[in-house]
């Protein structure tokens, strides 16, 4: 009898231990829904140093790591127009820990031009800070004053013109095809690891001309080390610390229509949902309210325009199907963009 009692005694015992640790562990794993990184993130920039992508990334990723309570390394991974990096995320374990970078446009016709097989709206989440647009820029020493006076440059000599861009795909690339599809110019095409690069061969006079972005070339615009000409836009474009204001491409080329090119973070799906609602809960509650991506925005001629999710895919919907078809009326493209969603404009 005395035997059968303590054997209850102990089965009591072992009962309200087990139920002690699991309400232990239920406490300490309820993190509001939260996710809770245990090691350091990763986000690759597909693109060299110091350029667009390299400089809006790490100002977000300095704004995520206190709400997140983990570090976030930049790593900076070019080639390929960005293809290279971009799979190397894809490529990359699905465990939260690996983000891609750059312009939403650039993964978006990657397939279409034979680069990458993905796809944006399949593949991606996407979490967009801003959208920049693109400046035709001059090193000074040319004797380029105006854009008129480039036009008539790139007409009289059709593909002698040294223009520097980050690569094909790129948004210097997607500017000067543009300027080649309205007014049919030639140009010769020198391409970078980057757009920082681009905008440093221009300082150098490596090349003479440079359609990357605001963001790139504002620093050297400030500086009076690149002349602006032109902006890729239907309004002119002021920034901190620039006097005077960059005149629109409209001014001559009455009948373009200017798309938003949104830059951002892109975590692939397949990741644990958990990684997704906490990164839509900090987009929503830190990088909307950024003052430091505000001021980014303000300081290189870029808009200020956080927006994840669904409604991201939509906002950039309209950019990338313009460019792909861009790219395939110019005979740059593998397949007709139709054929992966993209139905004609």
């Amino acid at each position: 009898m005395k035997r059968l009692s303590k054997l209850w005694i102990s089965l009591i015992i072992l009962s309200f231990l087990a139920a002690t640790v699991a309400m232990a562990a239920g406490k300490k794993e309820d993190t509001g829904g939260k996710w809770k990184p245990t090691k350091p993130i990763t986000i690759i920039v597909p693109w060299g140093a110091g350029g667009s992508t390299d400089q809006i990334t790490r100002v977000c990723a300095g704004e995520l790591e206190p709400y997140l309570g983990t570090k976030i390394v930049i790593v900076n991974q070019p080639g390929a127009s960005g293809s290279v990096g971009t799979k190397s995320v894809m490529d990359a374990p699905k465990d939260g820990y690996t983000w891609a970078s750059g312009a939403a446009v650039d993964v978006a016709v990657y397939k279409i031009l034979g680069m990458l097989d993905t796809d944006i709206r399949k593949d991606w989440h996407l979490f967009l800070s801003i959208a920049n647009v693109m400046v035709f820029g001059v090193n000074p020493n040319t004797p380029y004053q105006t854009f008129d006076d480039l036009l008539k440059a790139f007409k009289e000599k059709p593909g002698q013109i040294p223009v520097g861009t980050a690569g094909q795909s790129s948004a210097g690339h997607i500017a000067m095809e543009i300027l080649r599809k309205y007014t049919g110019i030639e140009y010769k095409h020198v391409t970078y690891d980057g757009g920082n690069p681009a905008v440093i061969a221009t300082v150098a006079g490596e090349v003479q001309v440079t359609p990357q972005l605001a963001s790139e070339q504002a620093e050297m615009i400030r500086g009076g080390k690149i002349r602006p000409l032109a902006v890729l836009s239907d309004k002119p474009l002021t920034f901190t610390g620039y006097t005077g204001s960059i005149p629109p491409i409209t001014n001559w080329i009455k009948d373009y229509k200017p798309g938003m090119n949104y830059f951002g973070i892109f975590i692939p799906r397949g990741v644990p949902q958990e990684v997704i609602t906490t990164m839509e809960m900090a987009w929503k509650e830190v990088i909307m309210n950024s003052q430091k991506v505000k001021e980014y925005a303000a300081a290189r001629g870029a808009v200020f325009a956080p927006v994840y999710g669904e409604e991201a895919q939509k906002k950039a919907f309209d950019y990338y199907q313009t460019v792909a078809w861009l790219y395939y009326e110019a005979g740059k493209a593998k397949i007709s963009p139709d054929t992966v969603g993209r139905p004609k404009p």
